[in-house]
C-alpha cells in the first residue's frame, strides 16, 4: 500500500449531509452504494446495517454464494441451495439496506454516481467496489468453452453436468460397442481449487459411484493435475505442498508439475508438447479482476486489480473503497491474497472507515489479520497452514476436521449450516452423495473425437493447426 493523508474525510465535524428539494435544504443520511455481494460486499453491508446510512447493494445475481464449497456442488456432494442464500433474505430485517439486481456498466467519480445496465443512474456519497474476479486464460479465451472454471453456481452446475455425463456416455459406449475411451479428467492448475476438484473427482469415481454402473468401472477413472510451477499449492509451505501431493497420489491422482499448457482442444490438452486425452478438462490456473477497474479509471496492475492506499482508496478518491479480489493490497512487502478471509476483513474495514467519517474521527489504515490457509483433499484429508490461534502445519484427518468446522461456521444461514453438516455426515458414513442430476445439453465437447465418430458440426477444433488435431483419433 502506498500514499498517506490525514485520514479525515466526509463532511466537517458538526455538519450534516443534506439535500435540496421543494422545501429547501433538508438533512439526509449519506448513501453508500456497494457493488458486489461476495464476501467483501456482504460484510460491508452487514456492518453498515442499522447504522445512520442508507445502503444500496447492487449485484448481477440475487444470491450470495459461499465460493469455498462450490467444488462440492460441481461434484454433486451438495446442492446449489446448500451454499447460496438470497441476498434479500439476508437483509430482510435490515431496513436501511436496499438490494438491487442489476449490473454496473459505468462509474462517474465527478458526479459521484454509477450507471447501470438498465440505464438507471444511482448517486452515492460513498462507493464500495467488491466485484471479485473471474477466470483468466492468459490470452487464450477461446479455451474457455472446453475448460470451464469454477467461480459461480452456474459454473459448478456445468462442471457437474460434464463430469456425470462423461460416465454416462462411457456406460452407453461400453454397452453398445463393448469398449469406451479412457476416462481421463484433466485439471489445469494446482492451487487450492485444482487440488480440491481433483480429490473430489477421485472420490466420486472410486467410492460413490463404484456400484452404480454395469459395463464400466468408475474407479478406473484417471485424474491428472497439470501445474506449471515446480509444485502444487505453491503459496503454501513446502512441507504442506509435499503432503498434498502424497495425499493426491494416495487417491490415485497423477500430478504433473512444471507442465506448461500450450493448447486446449475438445478431447485433449497439450502440455510440454505432449497430448493428454481428456473426457473433461477443468480450468483452475488463474484469475483476473472484474472490469470495474477500467470504469473507475484508476491505476491497475496487469491482472486488472486496482492499486489502493492504506485506507483501501484508489488515488484521489477518498470516497471510493476497493475490496476483495479487485484490490491490489500489499502489506510488509507481500501481496495480500485474493481469498475469502482478507476480502471479509476489507469489507468490514471499509464500513468502519465510513462510520469513522460520520463520527468525525480519523481513519485507520487497513491491516490484514492472517489466520492461515487450508485446502481439502478427498473425503477425510486436508492440509492447513494455521497462523491463529497458534502456529502449526496440519495435515490428514485433523486438518480435515478443522476445515469442516470452519466452513460450517462461516456458511450464511442457520438452515444451510445444518443441512450441509447432515449431508457431510451421511456422505461420510453411507458413501452416498447428493442428487447426481444431469441438466442441460447431453453433448460433451470432444466425445465424438474420442470414440472415433464422424466429425460433429457442434465440435469444431479451435485451431486446426494444433499439434494434437492432426493426429488420428483413437478407434
Amino acid at each position: 500500500m502506498s500514499g498517506e493523508d490525514s485520514g479525515i474525510h466526509g463532511p466537517p465535524k458538526g455538519e450534516e449531509w443534506s439535500m435540496e428539494n421543494e422545501h429547501g435544504i433538508v438533512p439526509r443520511r449519506p448513501r453508500v452504494v456497494i457493488v458486489g455481494s461476495g464476501f467483501a460486499g456482504l460484510q460491508a453491508a452487514l456492518h453498515l446495517a442499522d447504522r445512520p446510512v442508507d445502503v444500496l447493494l447492487i449485484d448481477r445475481r440475487n444470491h450470495h454464494t459461499f465460493q469455498p464449497l462450490l467444488y462440492q456442488v460441481a461434484l454433486a456432494a451438495l446442492s446449489p441451495g446448500d451454499i447460496a442464500q438470497p441476498i434479500r433474505s439476508i437483509f430482510r430485517n435490515r431496513r436501511n439496506v436496499e438490494v438491487l439486481m442489476d449490473e454496473v456498466v459505468g462509474i462517474d467519480t465527478t458526479a459521484k454516481s454509477v450507471h447501470l445496465r438498465s440505464s438507471a443512474t444511482m448517486p452515492y456519497d460513498y462507493l464500495i467496489l467488491a466485484t471479485g474476479s473471474t477466470h483468466s486464460y492468459f490470452g487464450h479465451d477461446a479455451w474457455e468453452p472446453y475448460a470451464p472454471g469454477l467461480k459461480t453456481v452456474e459454473d459448478a452446475i456445468e462442471i457437474r453436468r460434464r463430469i456425470l455425463l462423461a460416465f454416462e456416455l462411457a456406460e452407453r459406449q461400453a454397452l453398445e460397442h463393448g469398449s469406451h475411451p479412457p476416462l481421463n479428467f484433466v485439471v489445469i492448475g494446482g492451487g487450492p481449487t485444482g487440488v480440491e476438484l481433483a480429490g473430489a473427482i477421485s472420490d466420486i469415481s472410486r467410492l460413490y459411484m463404484r456400484e452404480d454402473f454395469r459395463h464400466i468401472d468408475p474407479s478406473k477413472a484417471h485424474v491428472i493435475v497439470v501445474e506449471g510451477a515446480p509444485r502444487i499449492l505453491a503459496s503454501y509451505p513446502e512441507d504442506l505442498s509435499r503432503k498434498a501431493t502424497e495425499e493426491l497420489h494416495h487417491l490415485g491422482v497423477e500430478v504433473r508439475n512444471n507442465a506448461q499448457v500450450t493448447d486446449v482442444q475438445p478431447g485433449y490438452v497439450m502440455a510440454n508438447g505432449q497430448k493428454i486425452e481428456s473426457v473433461v478438462t477443468l480450468w483452475a490456473a488463474g484469475v483476473q479482476a472484474s472490469p470495474l477497474g477500467k470504469m473507475l479509471g484508476a491505476e491497475m496492475d496487469k491482472k486488472g486489480t486496482i492499486f489502493v492506499d492504506p485506507y483501501l482508496n484508489p488515488a484521489g478518491h477518498p470516497d471510493v473503497f476497493v475490496c476483495g479480489d479487485l484490490a491490489n493490497v500489499t502489506e510488509n512487502g507481500h501481496r495480500i491474497p485474493g481469498v475469502a478471509q482478507p476480502a471479509m476483513q476489507m469489507g468490514t474495514h471499509a464500513a468502519k472507515e465510513i462510520l469513522a467519517d460520520l463520527g468525525g474521527k480519523p481513519r485507520a489504515p487497513f491491516h490484514y489479520f492472517d489466520k492461515g490457509d487450508m485446502a481439502t483433499i478427498g473425503r477425510h484429508s486436508a492440509v492447513a497452514d494455521v497462523k491463529w490461534p497458534f502456529h502449526a502445519h496440519m495435515s490428514g484427518l485433523p486438518a480435515w476436521m478443522a476445515w469442516l468446522t470452519i466452513h460450517i461456521y462461516f456458511l450464511i444461514g442457520f438452515r444451510n449450516r445444518i443441512i450441509v453438516l447432515l449431508h457431510w455426515i451421511w456422505m461420510y458414513f453411507a458413501l452416498s452423495v447428493g442428487p447426481r442430476l444431469i441438466t442441460g445439453s447431453q453433448k460433451l465437447p470432444g466425445w465424438a473425437k474420442l470414440i472415433g465418430a464422424e466429425s460433429n458440426p457442434d465440435e469444431k477444433w479451435l485451431d486446426p493447426n494444433s499439434p494434437g488435431a492432426v493426429e488420428t483419433p483413437p478407434s
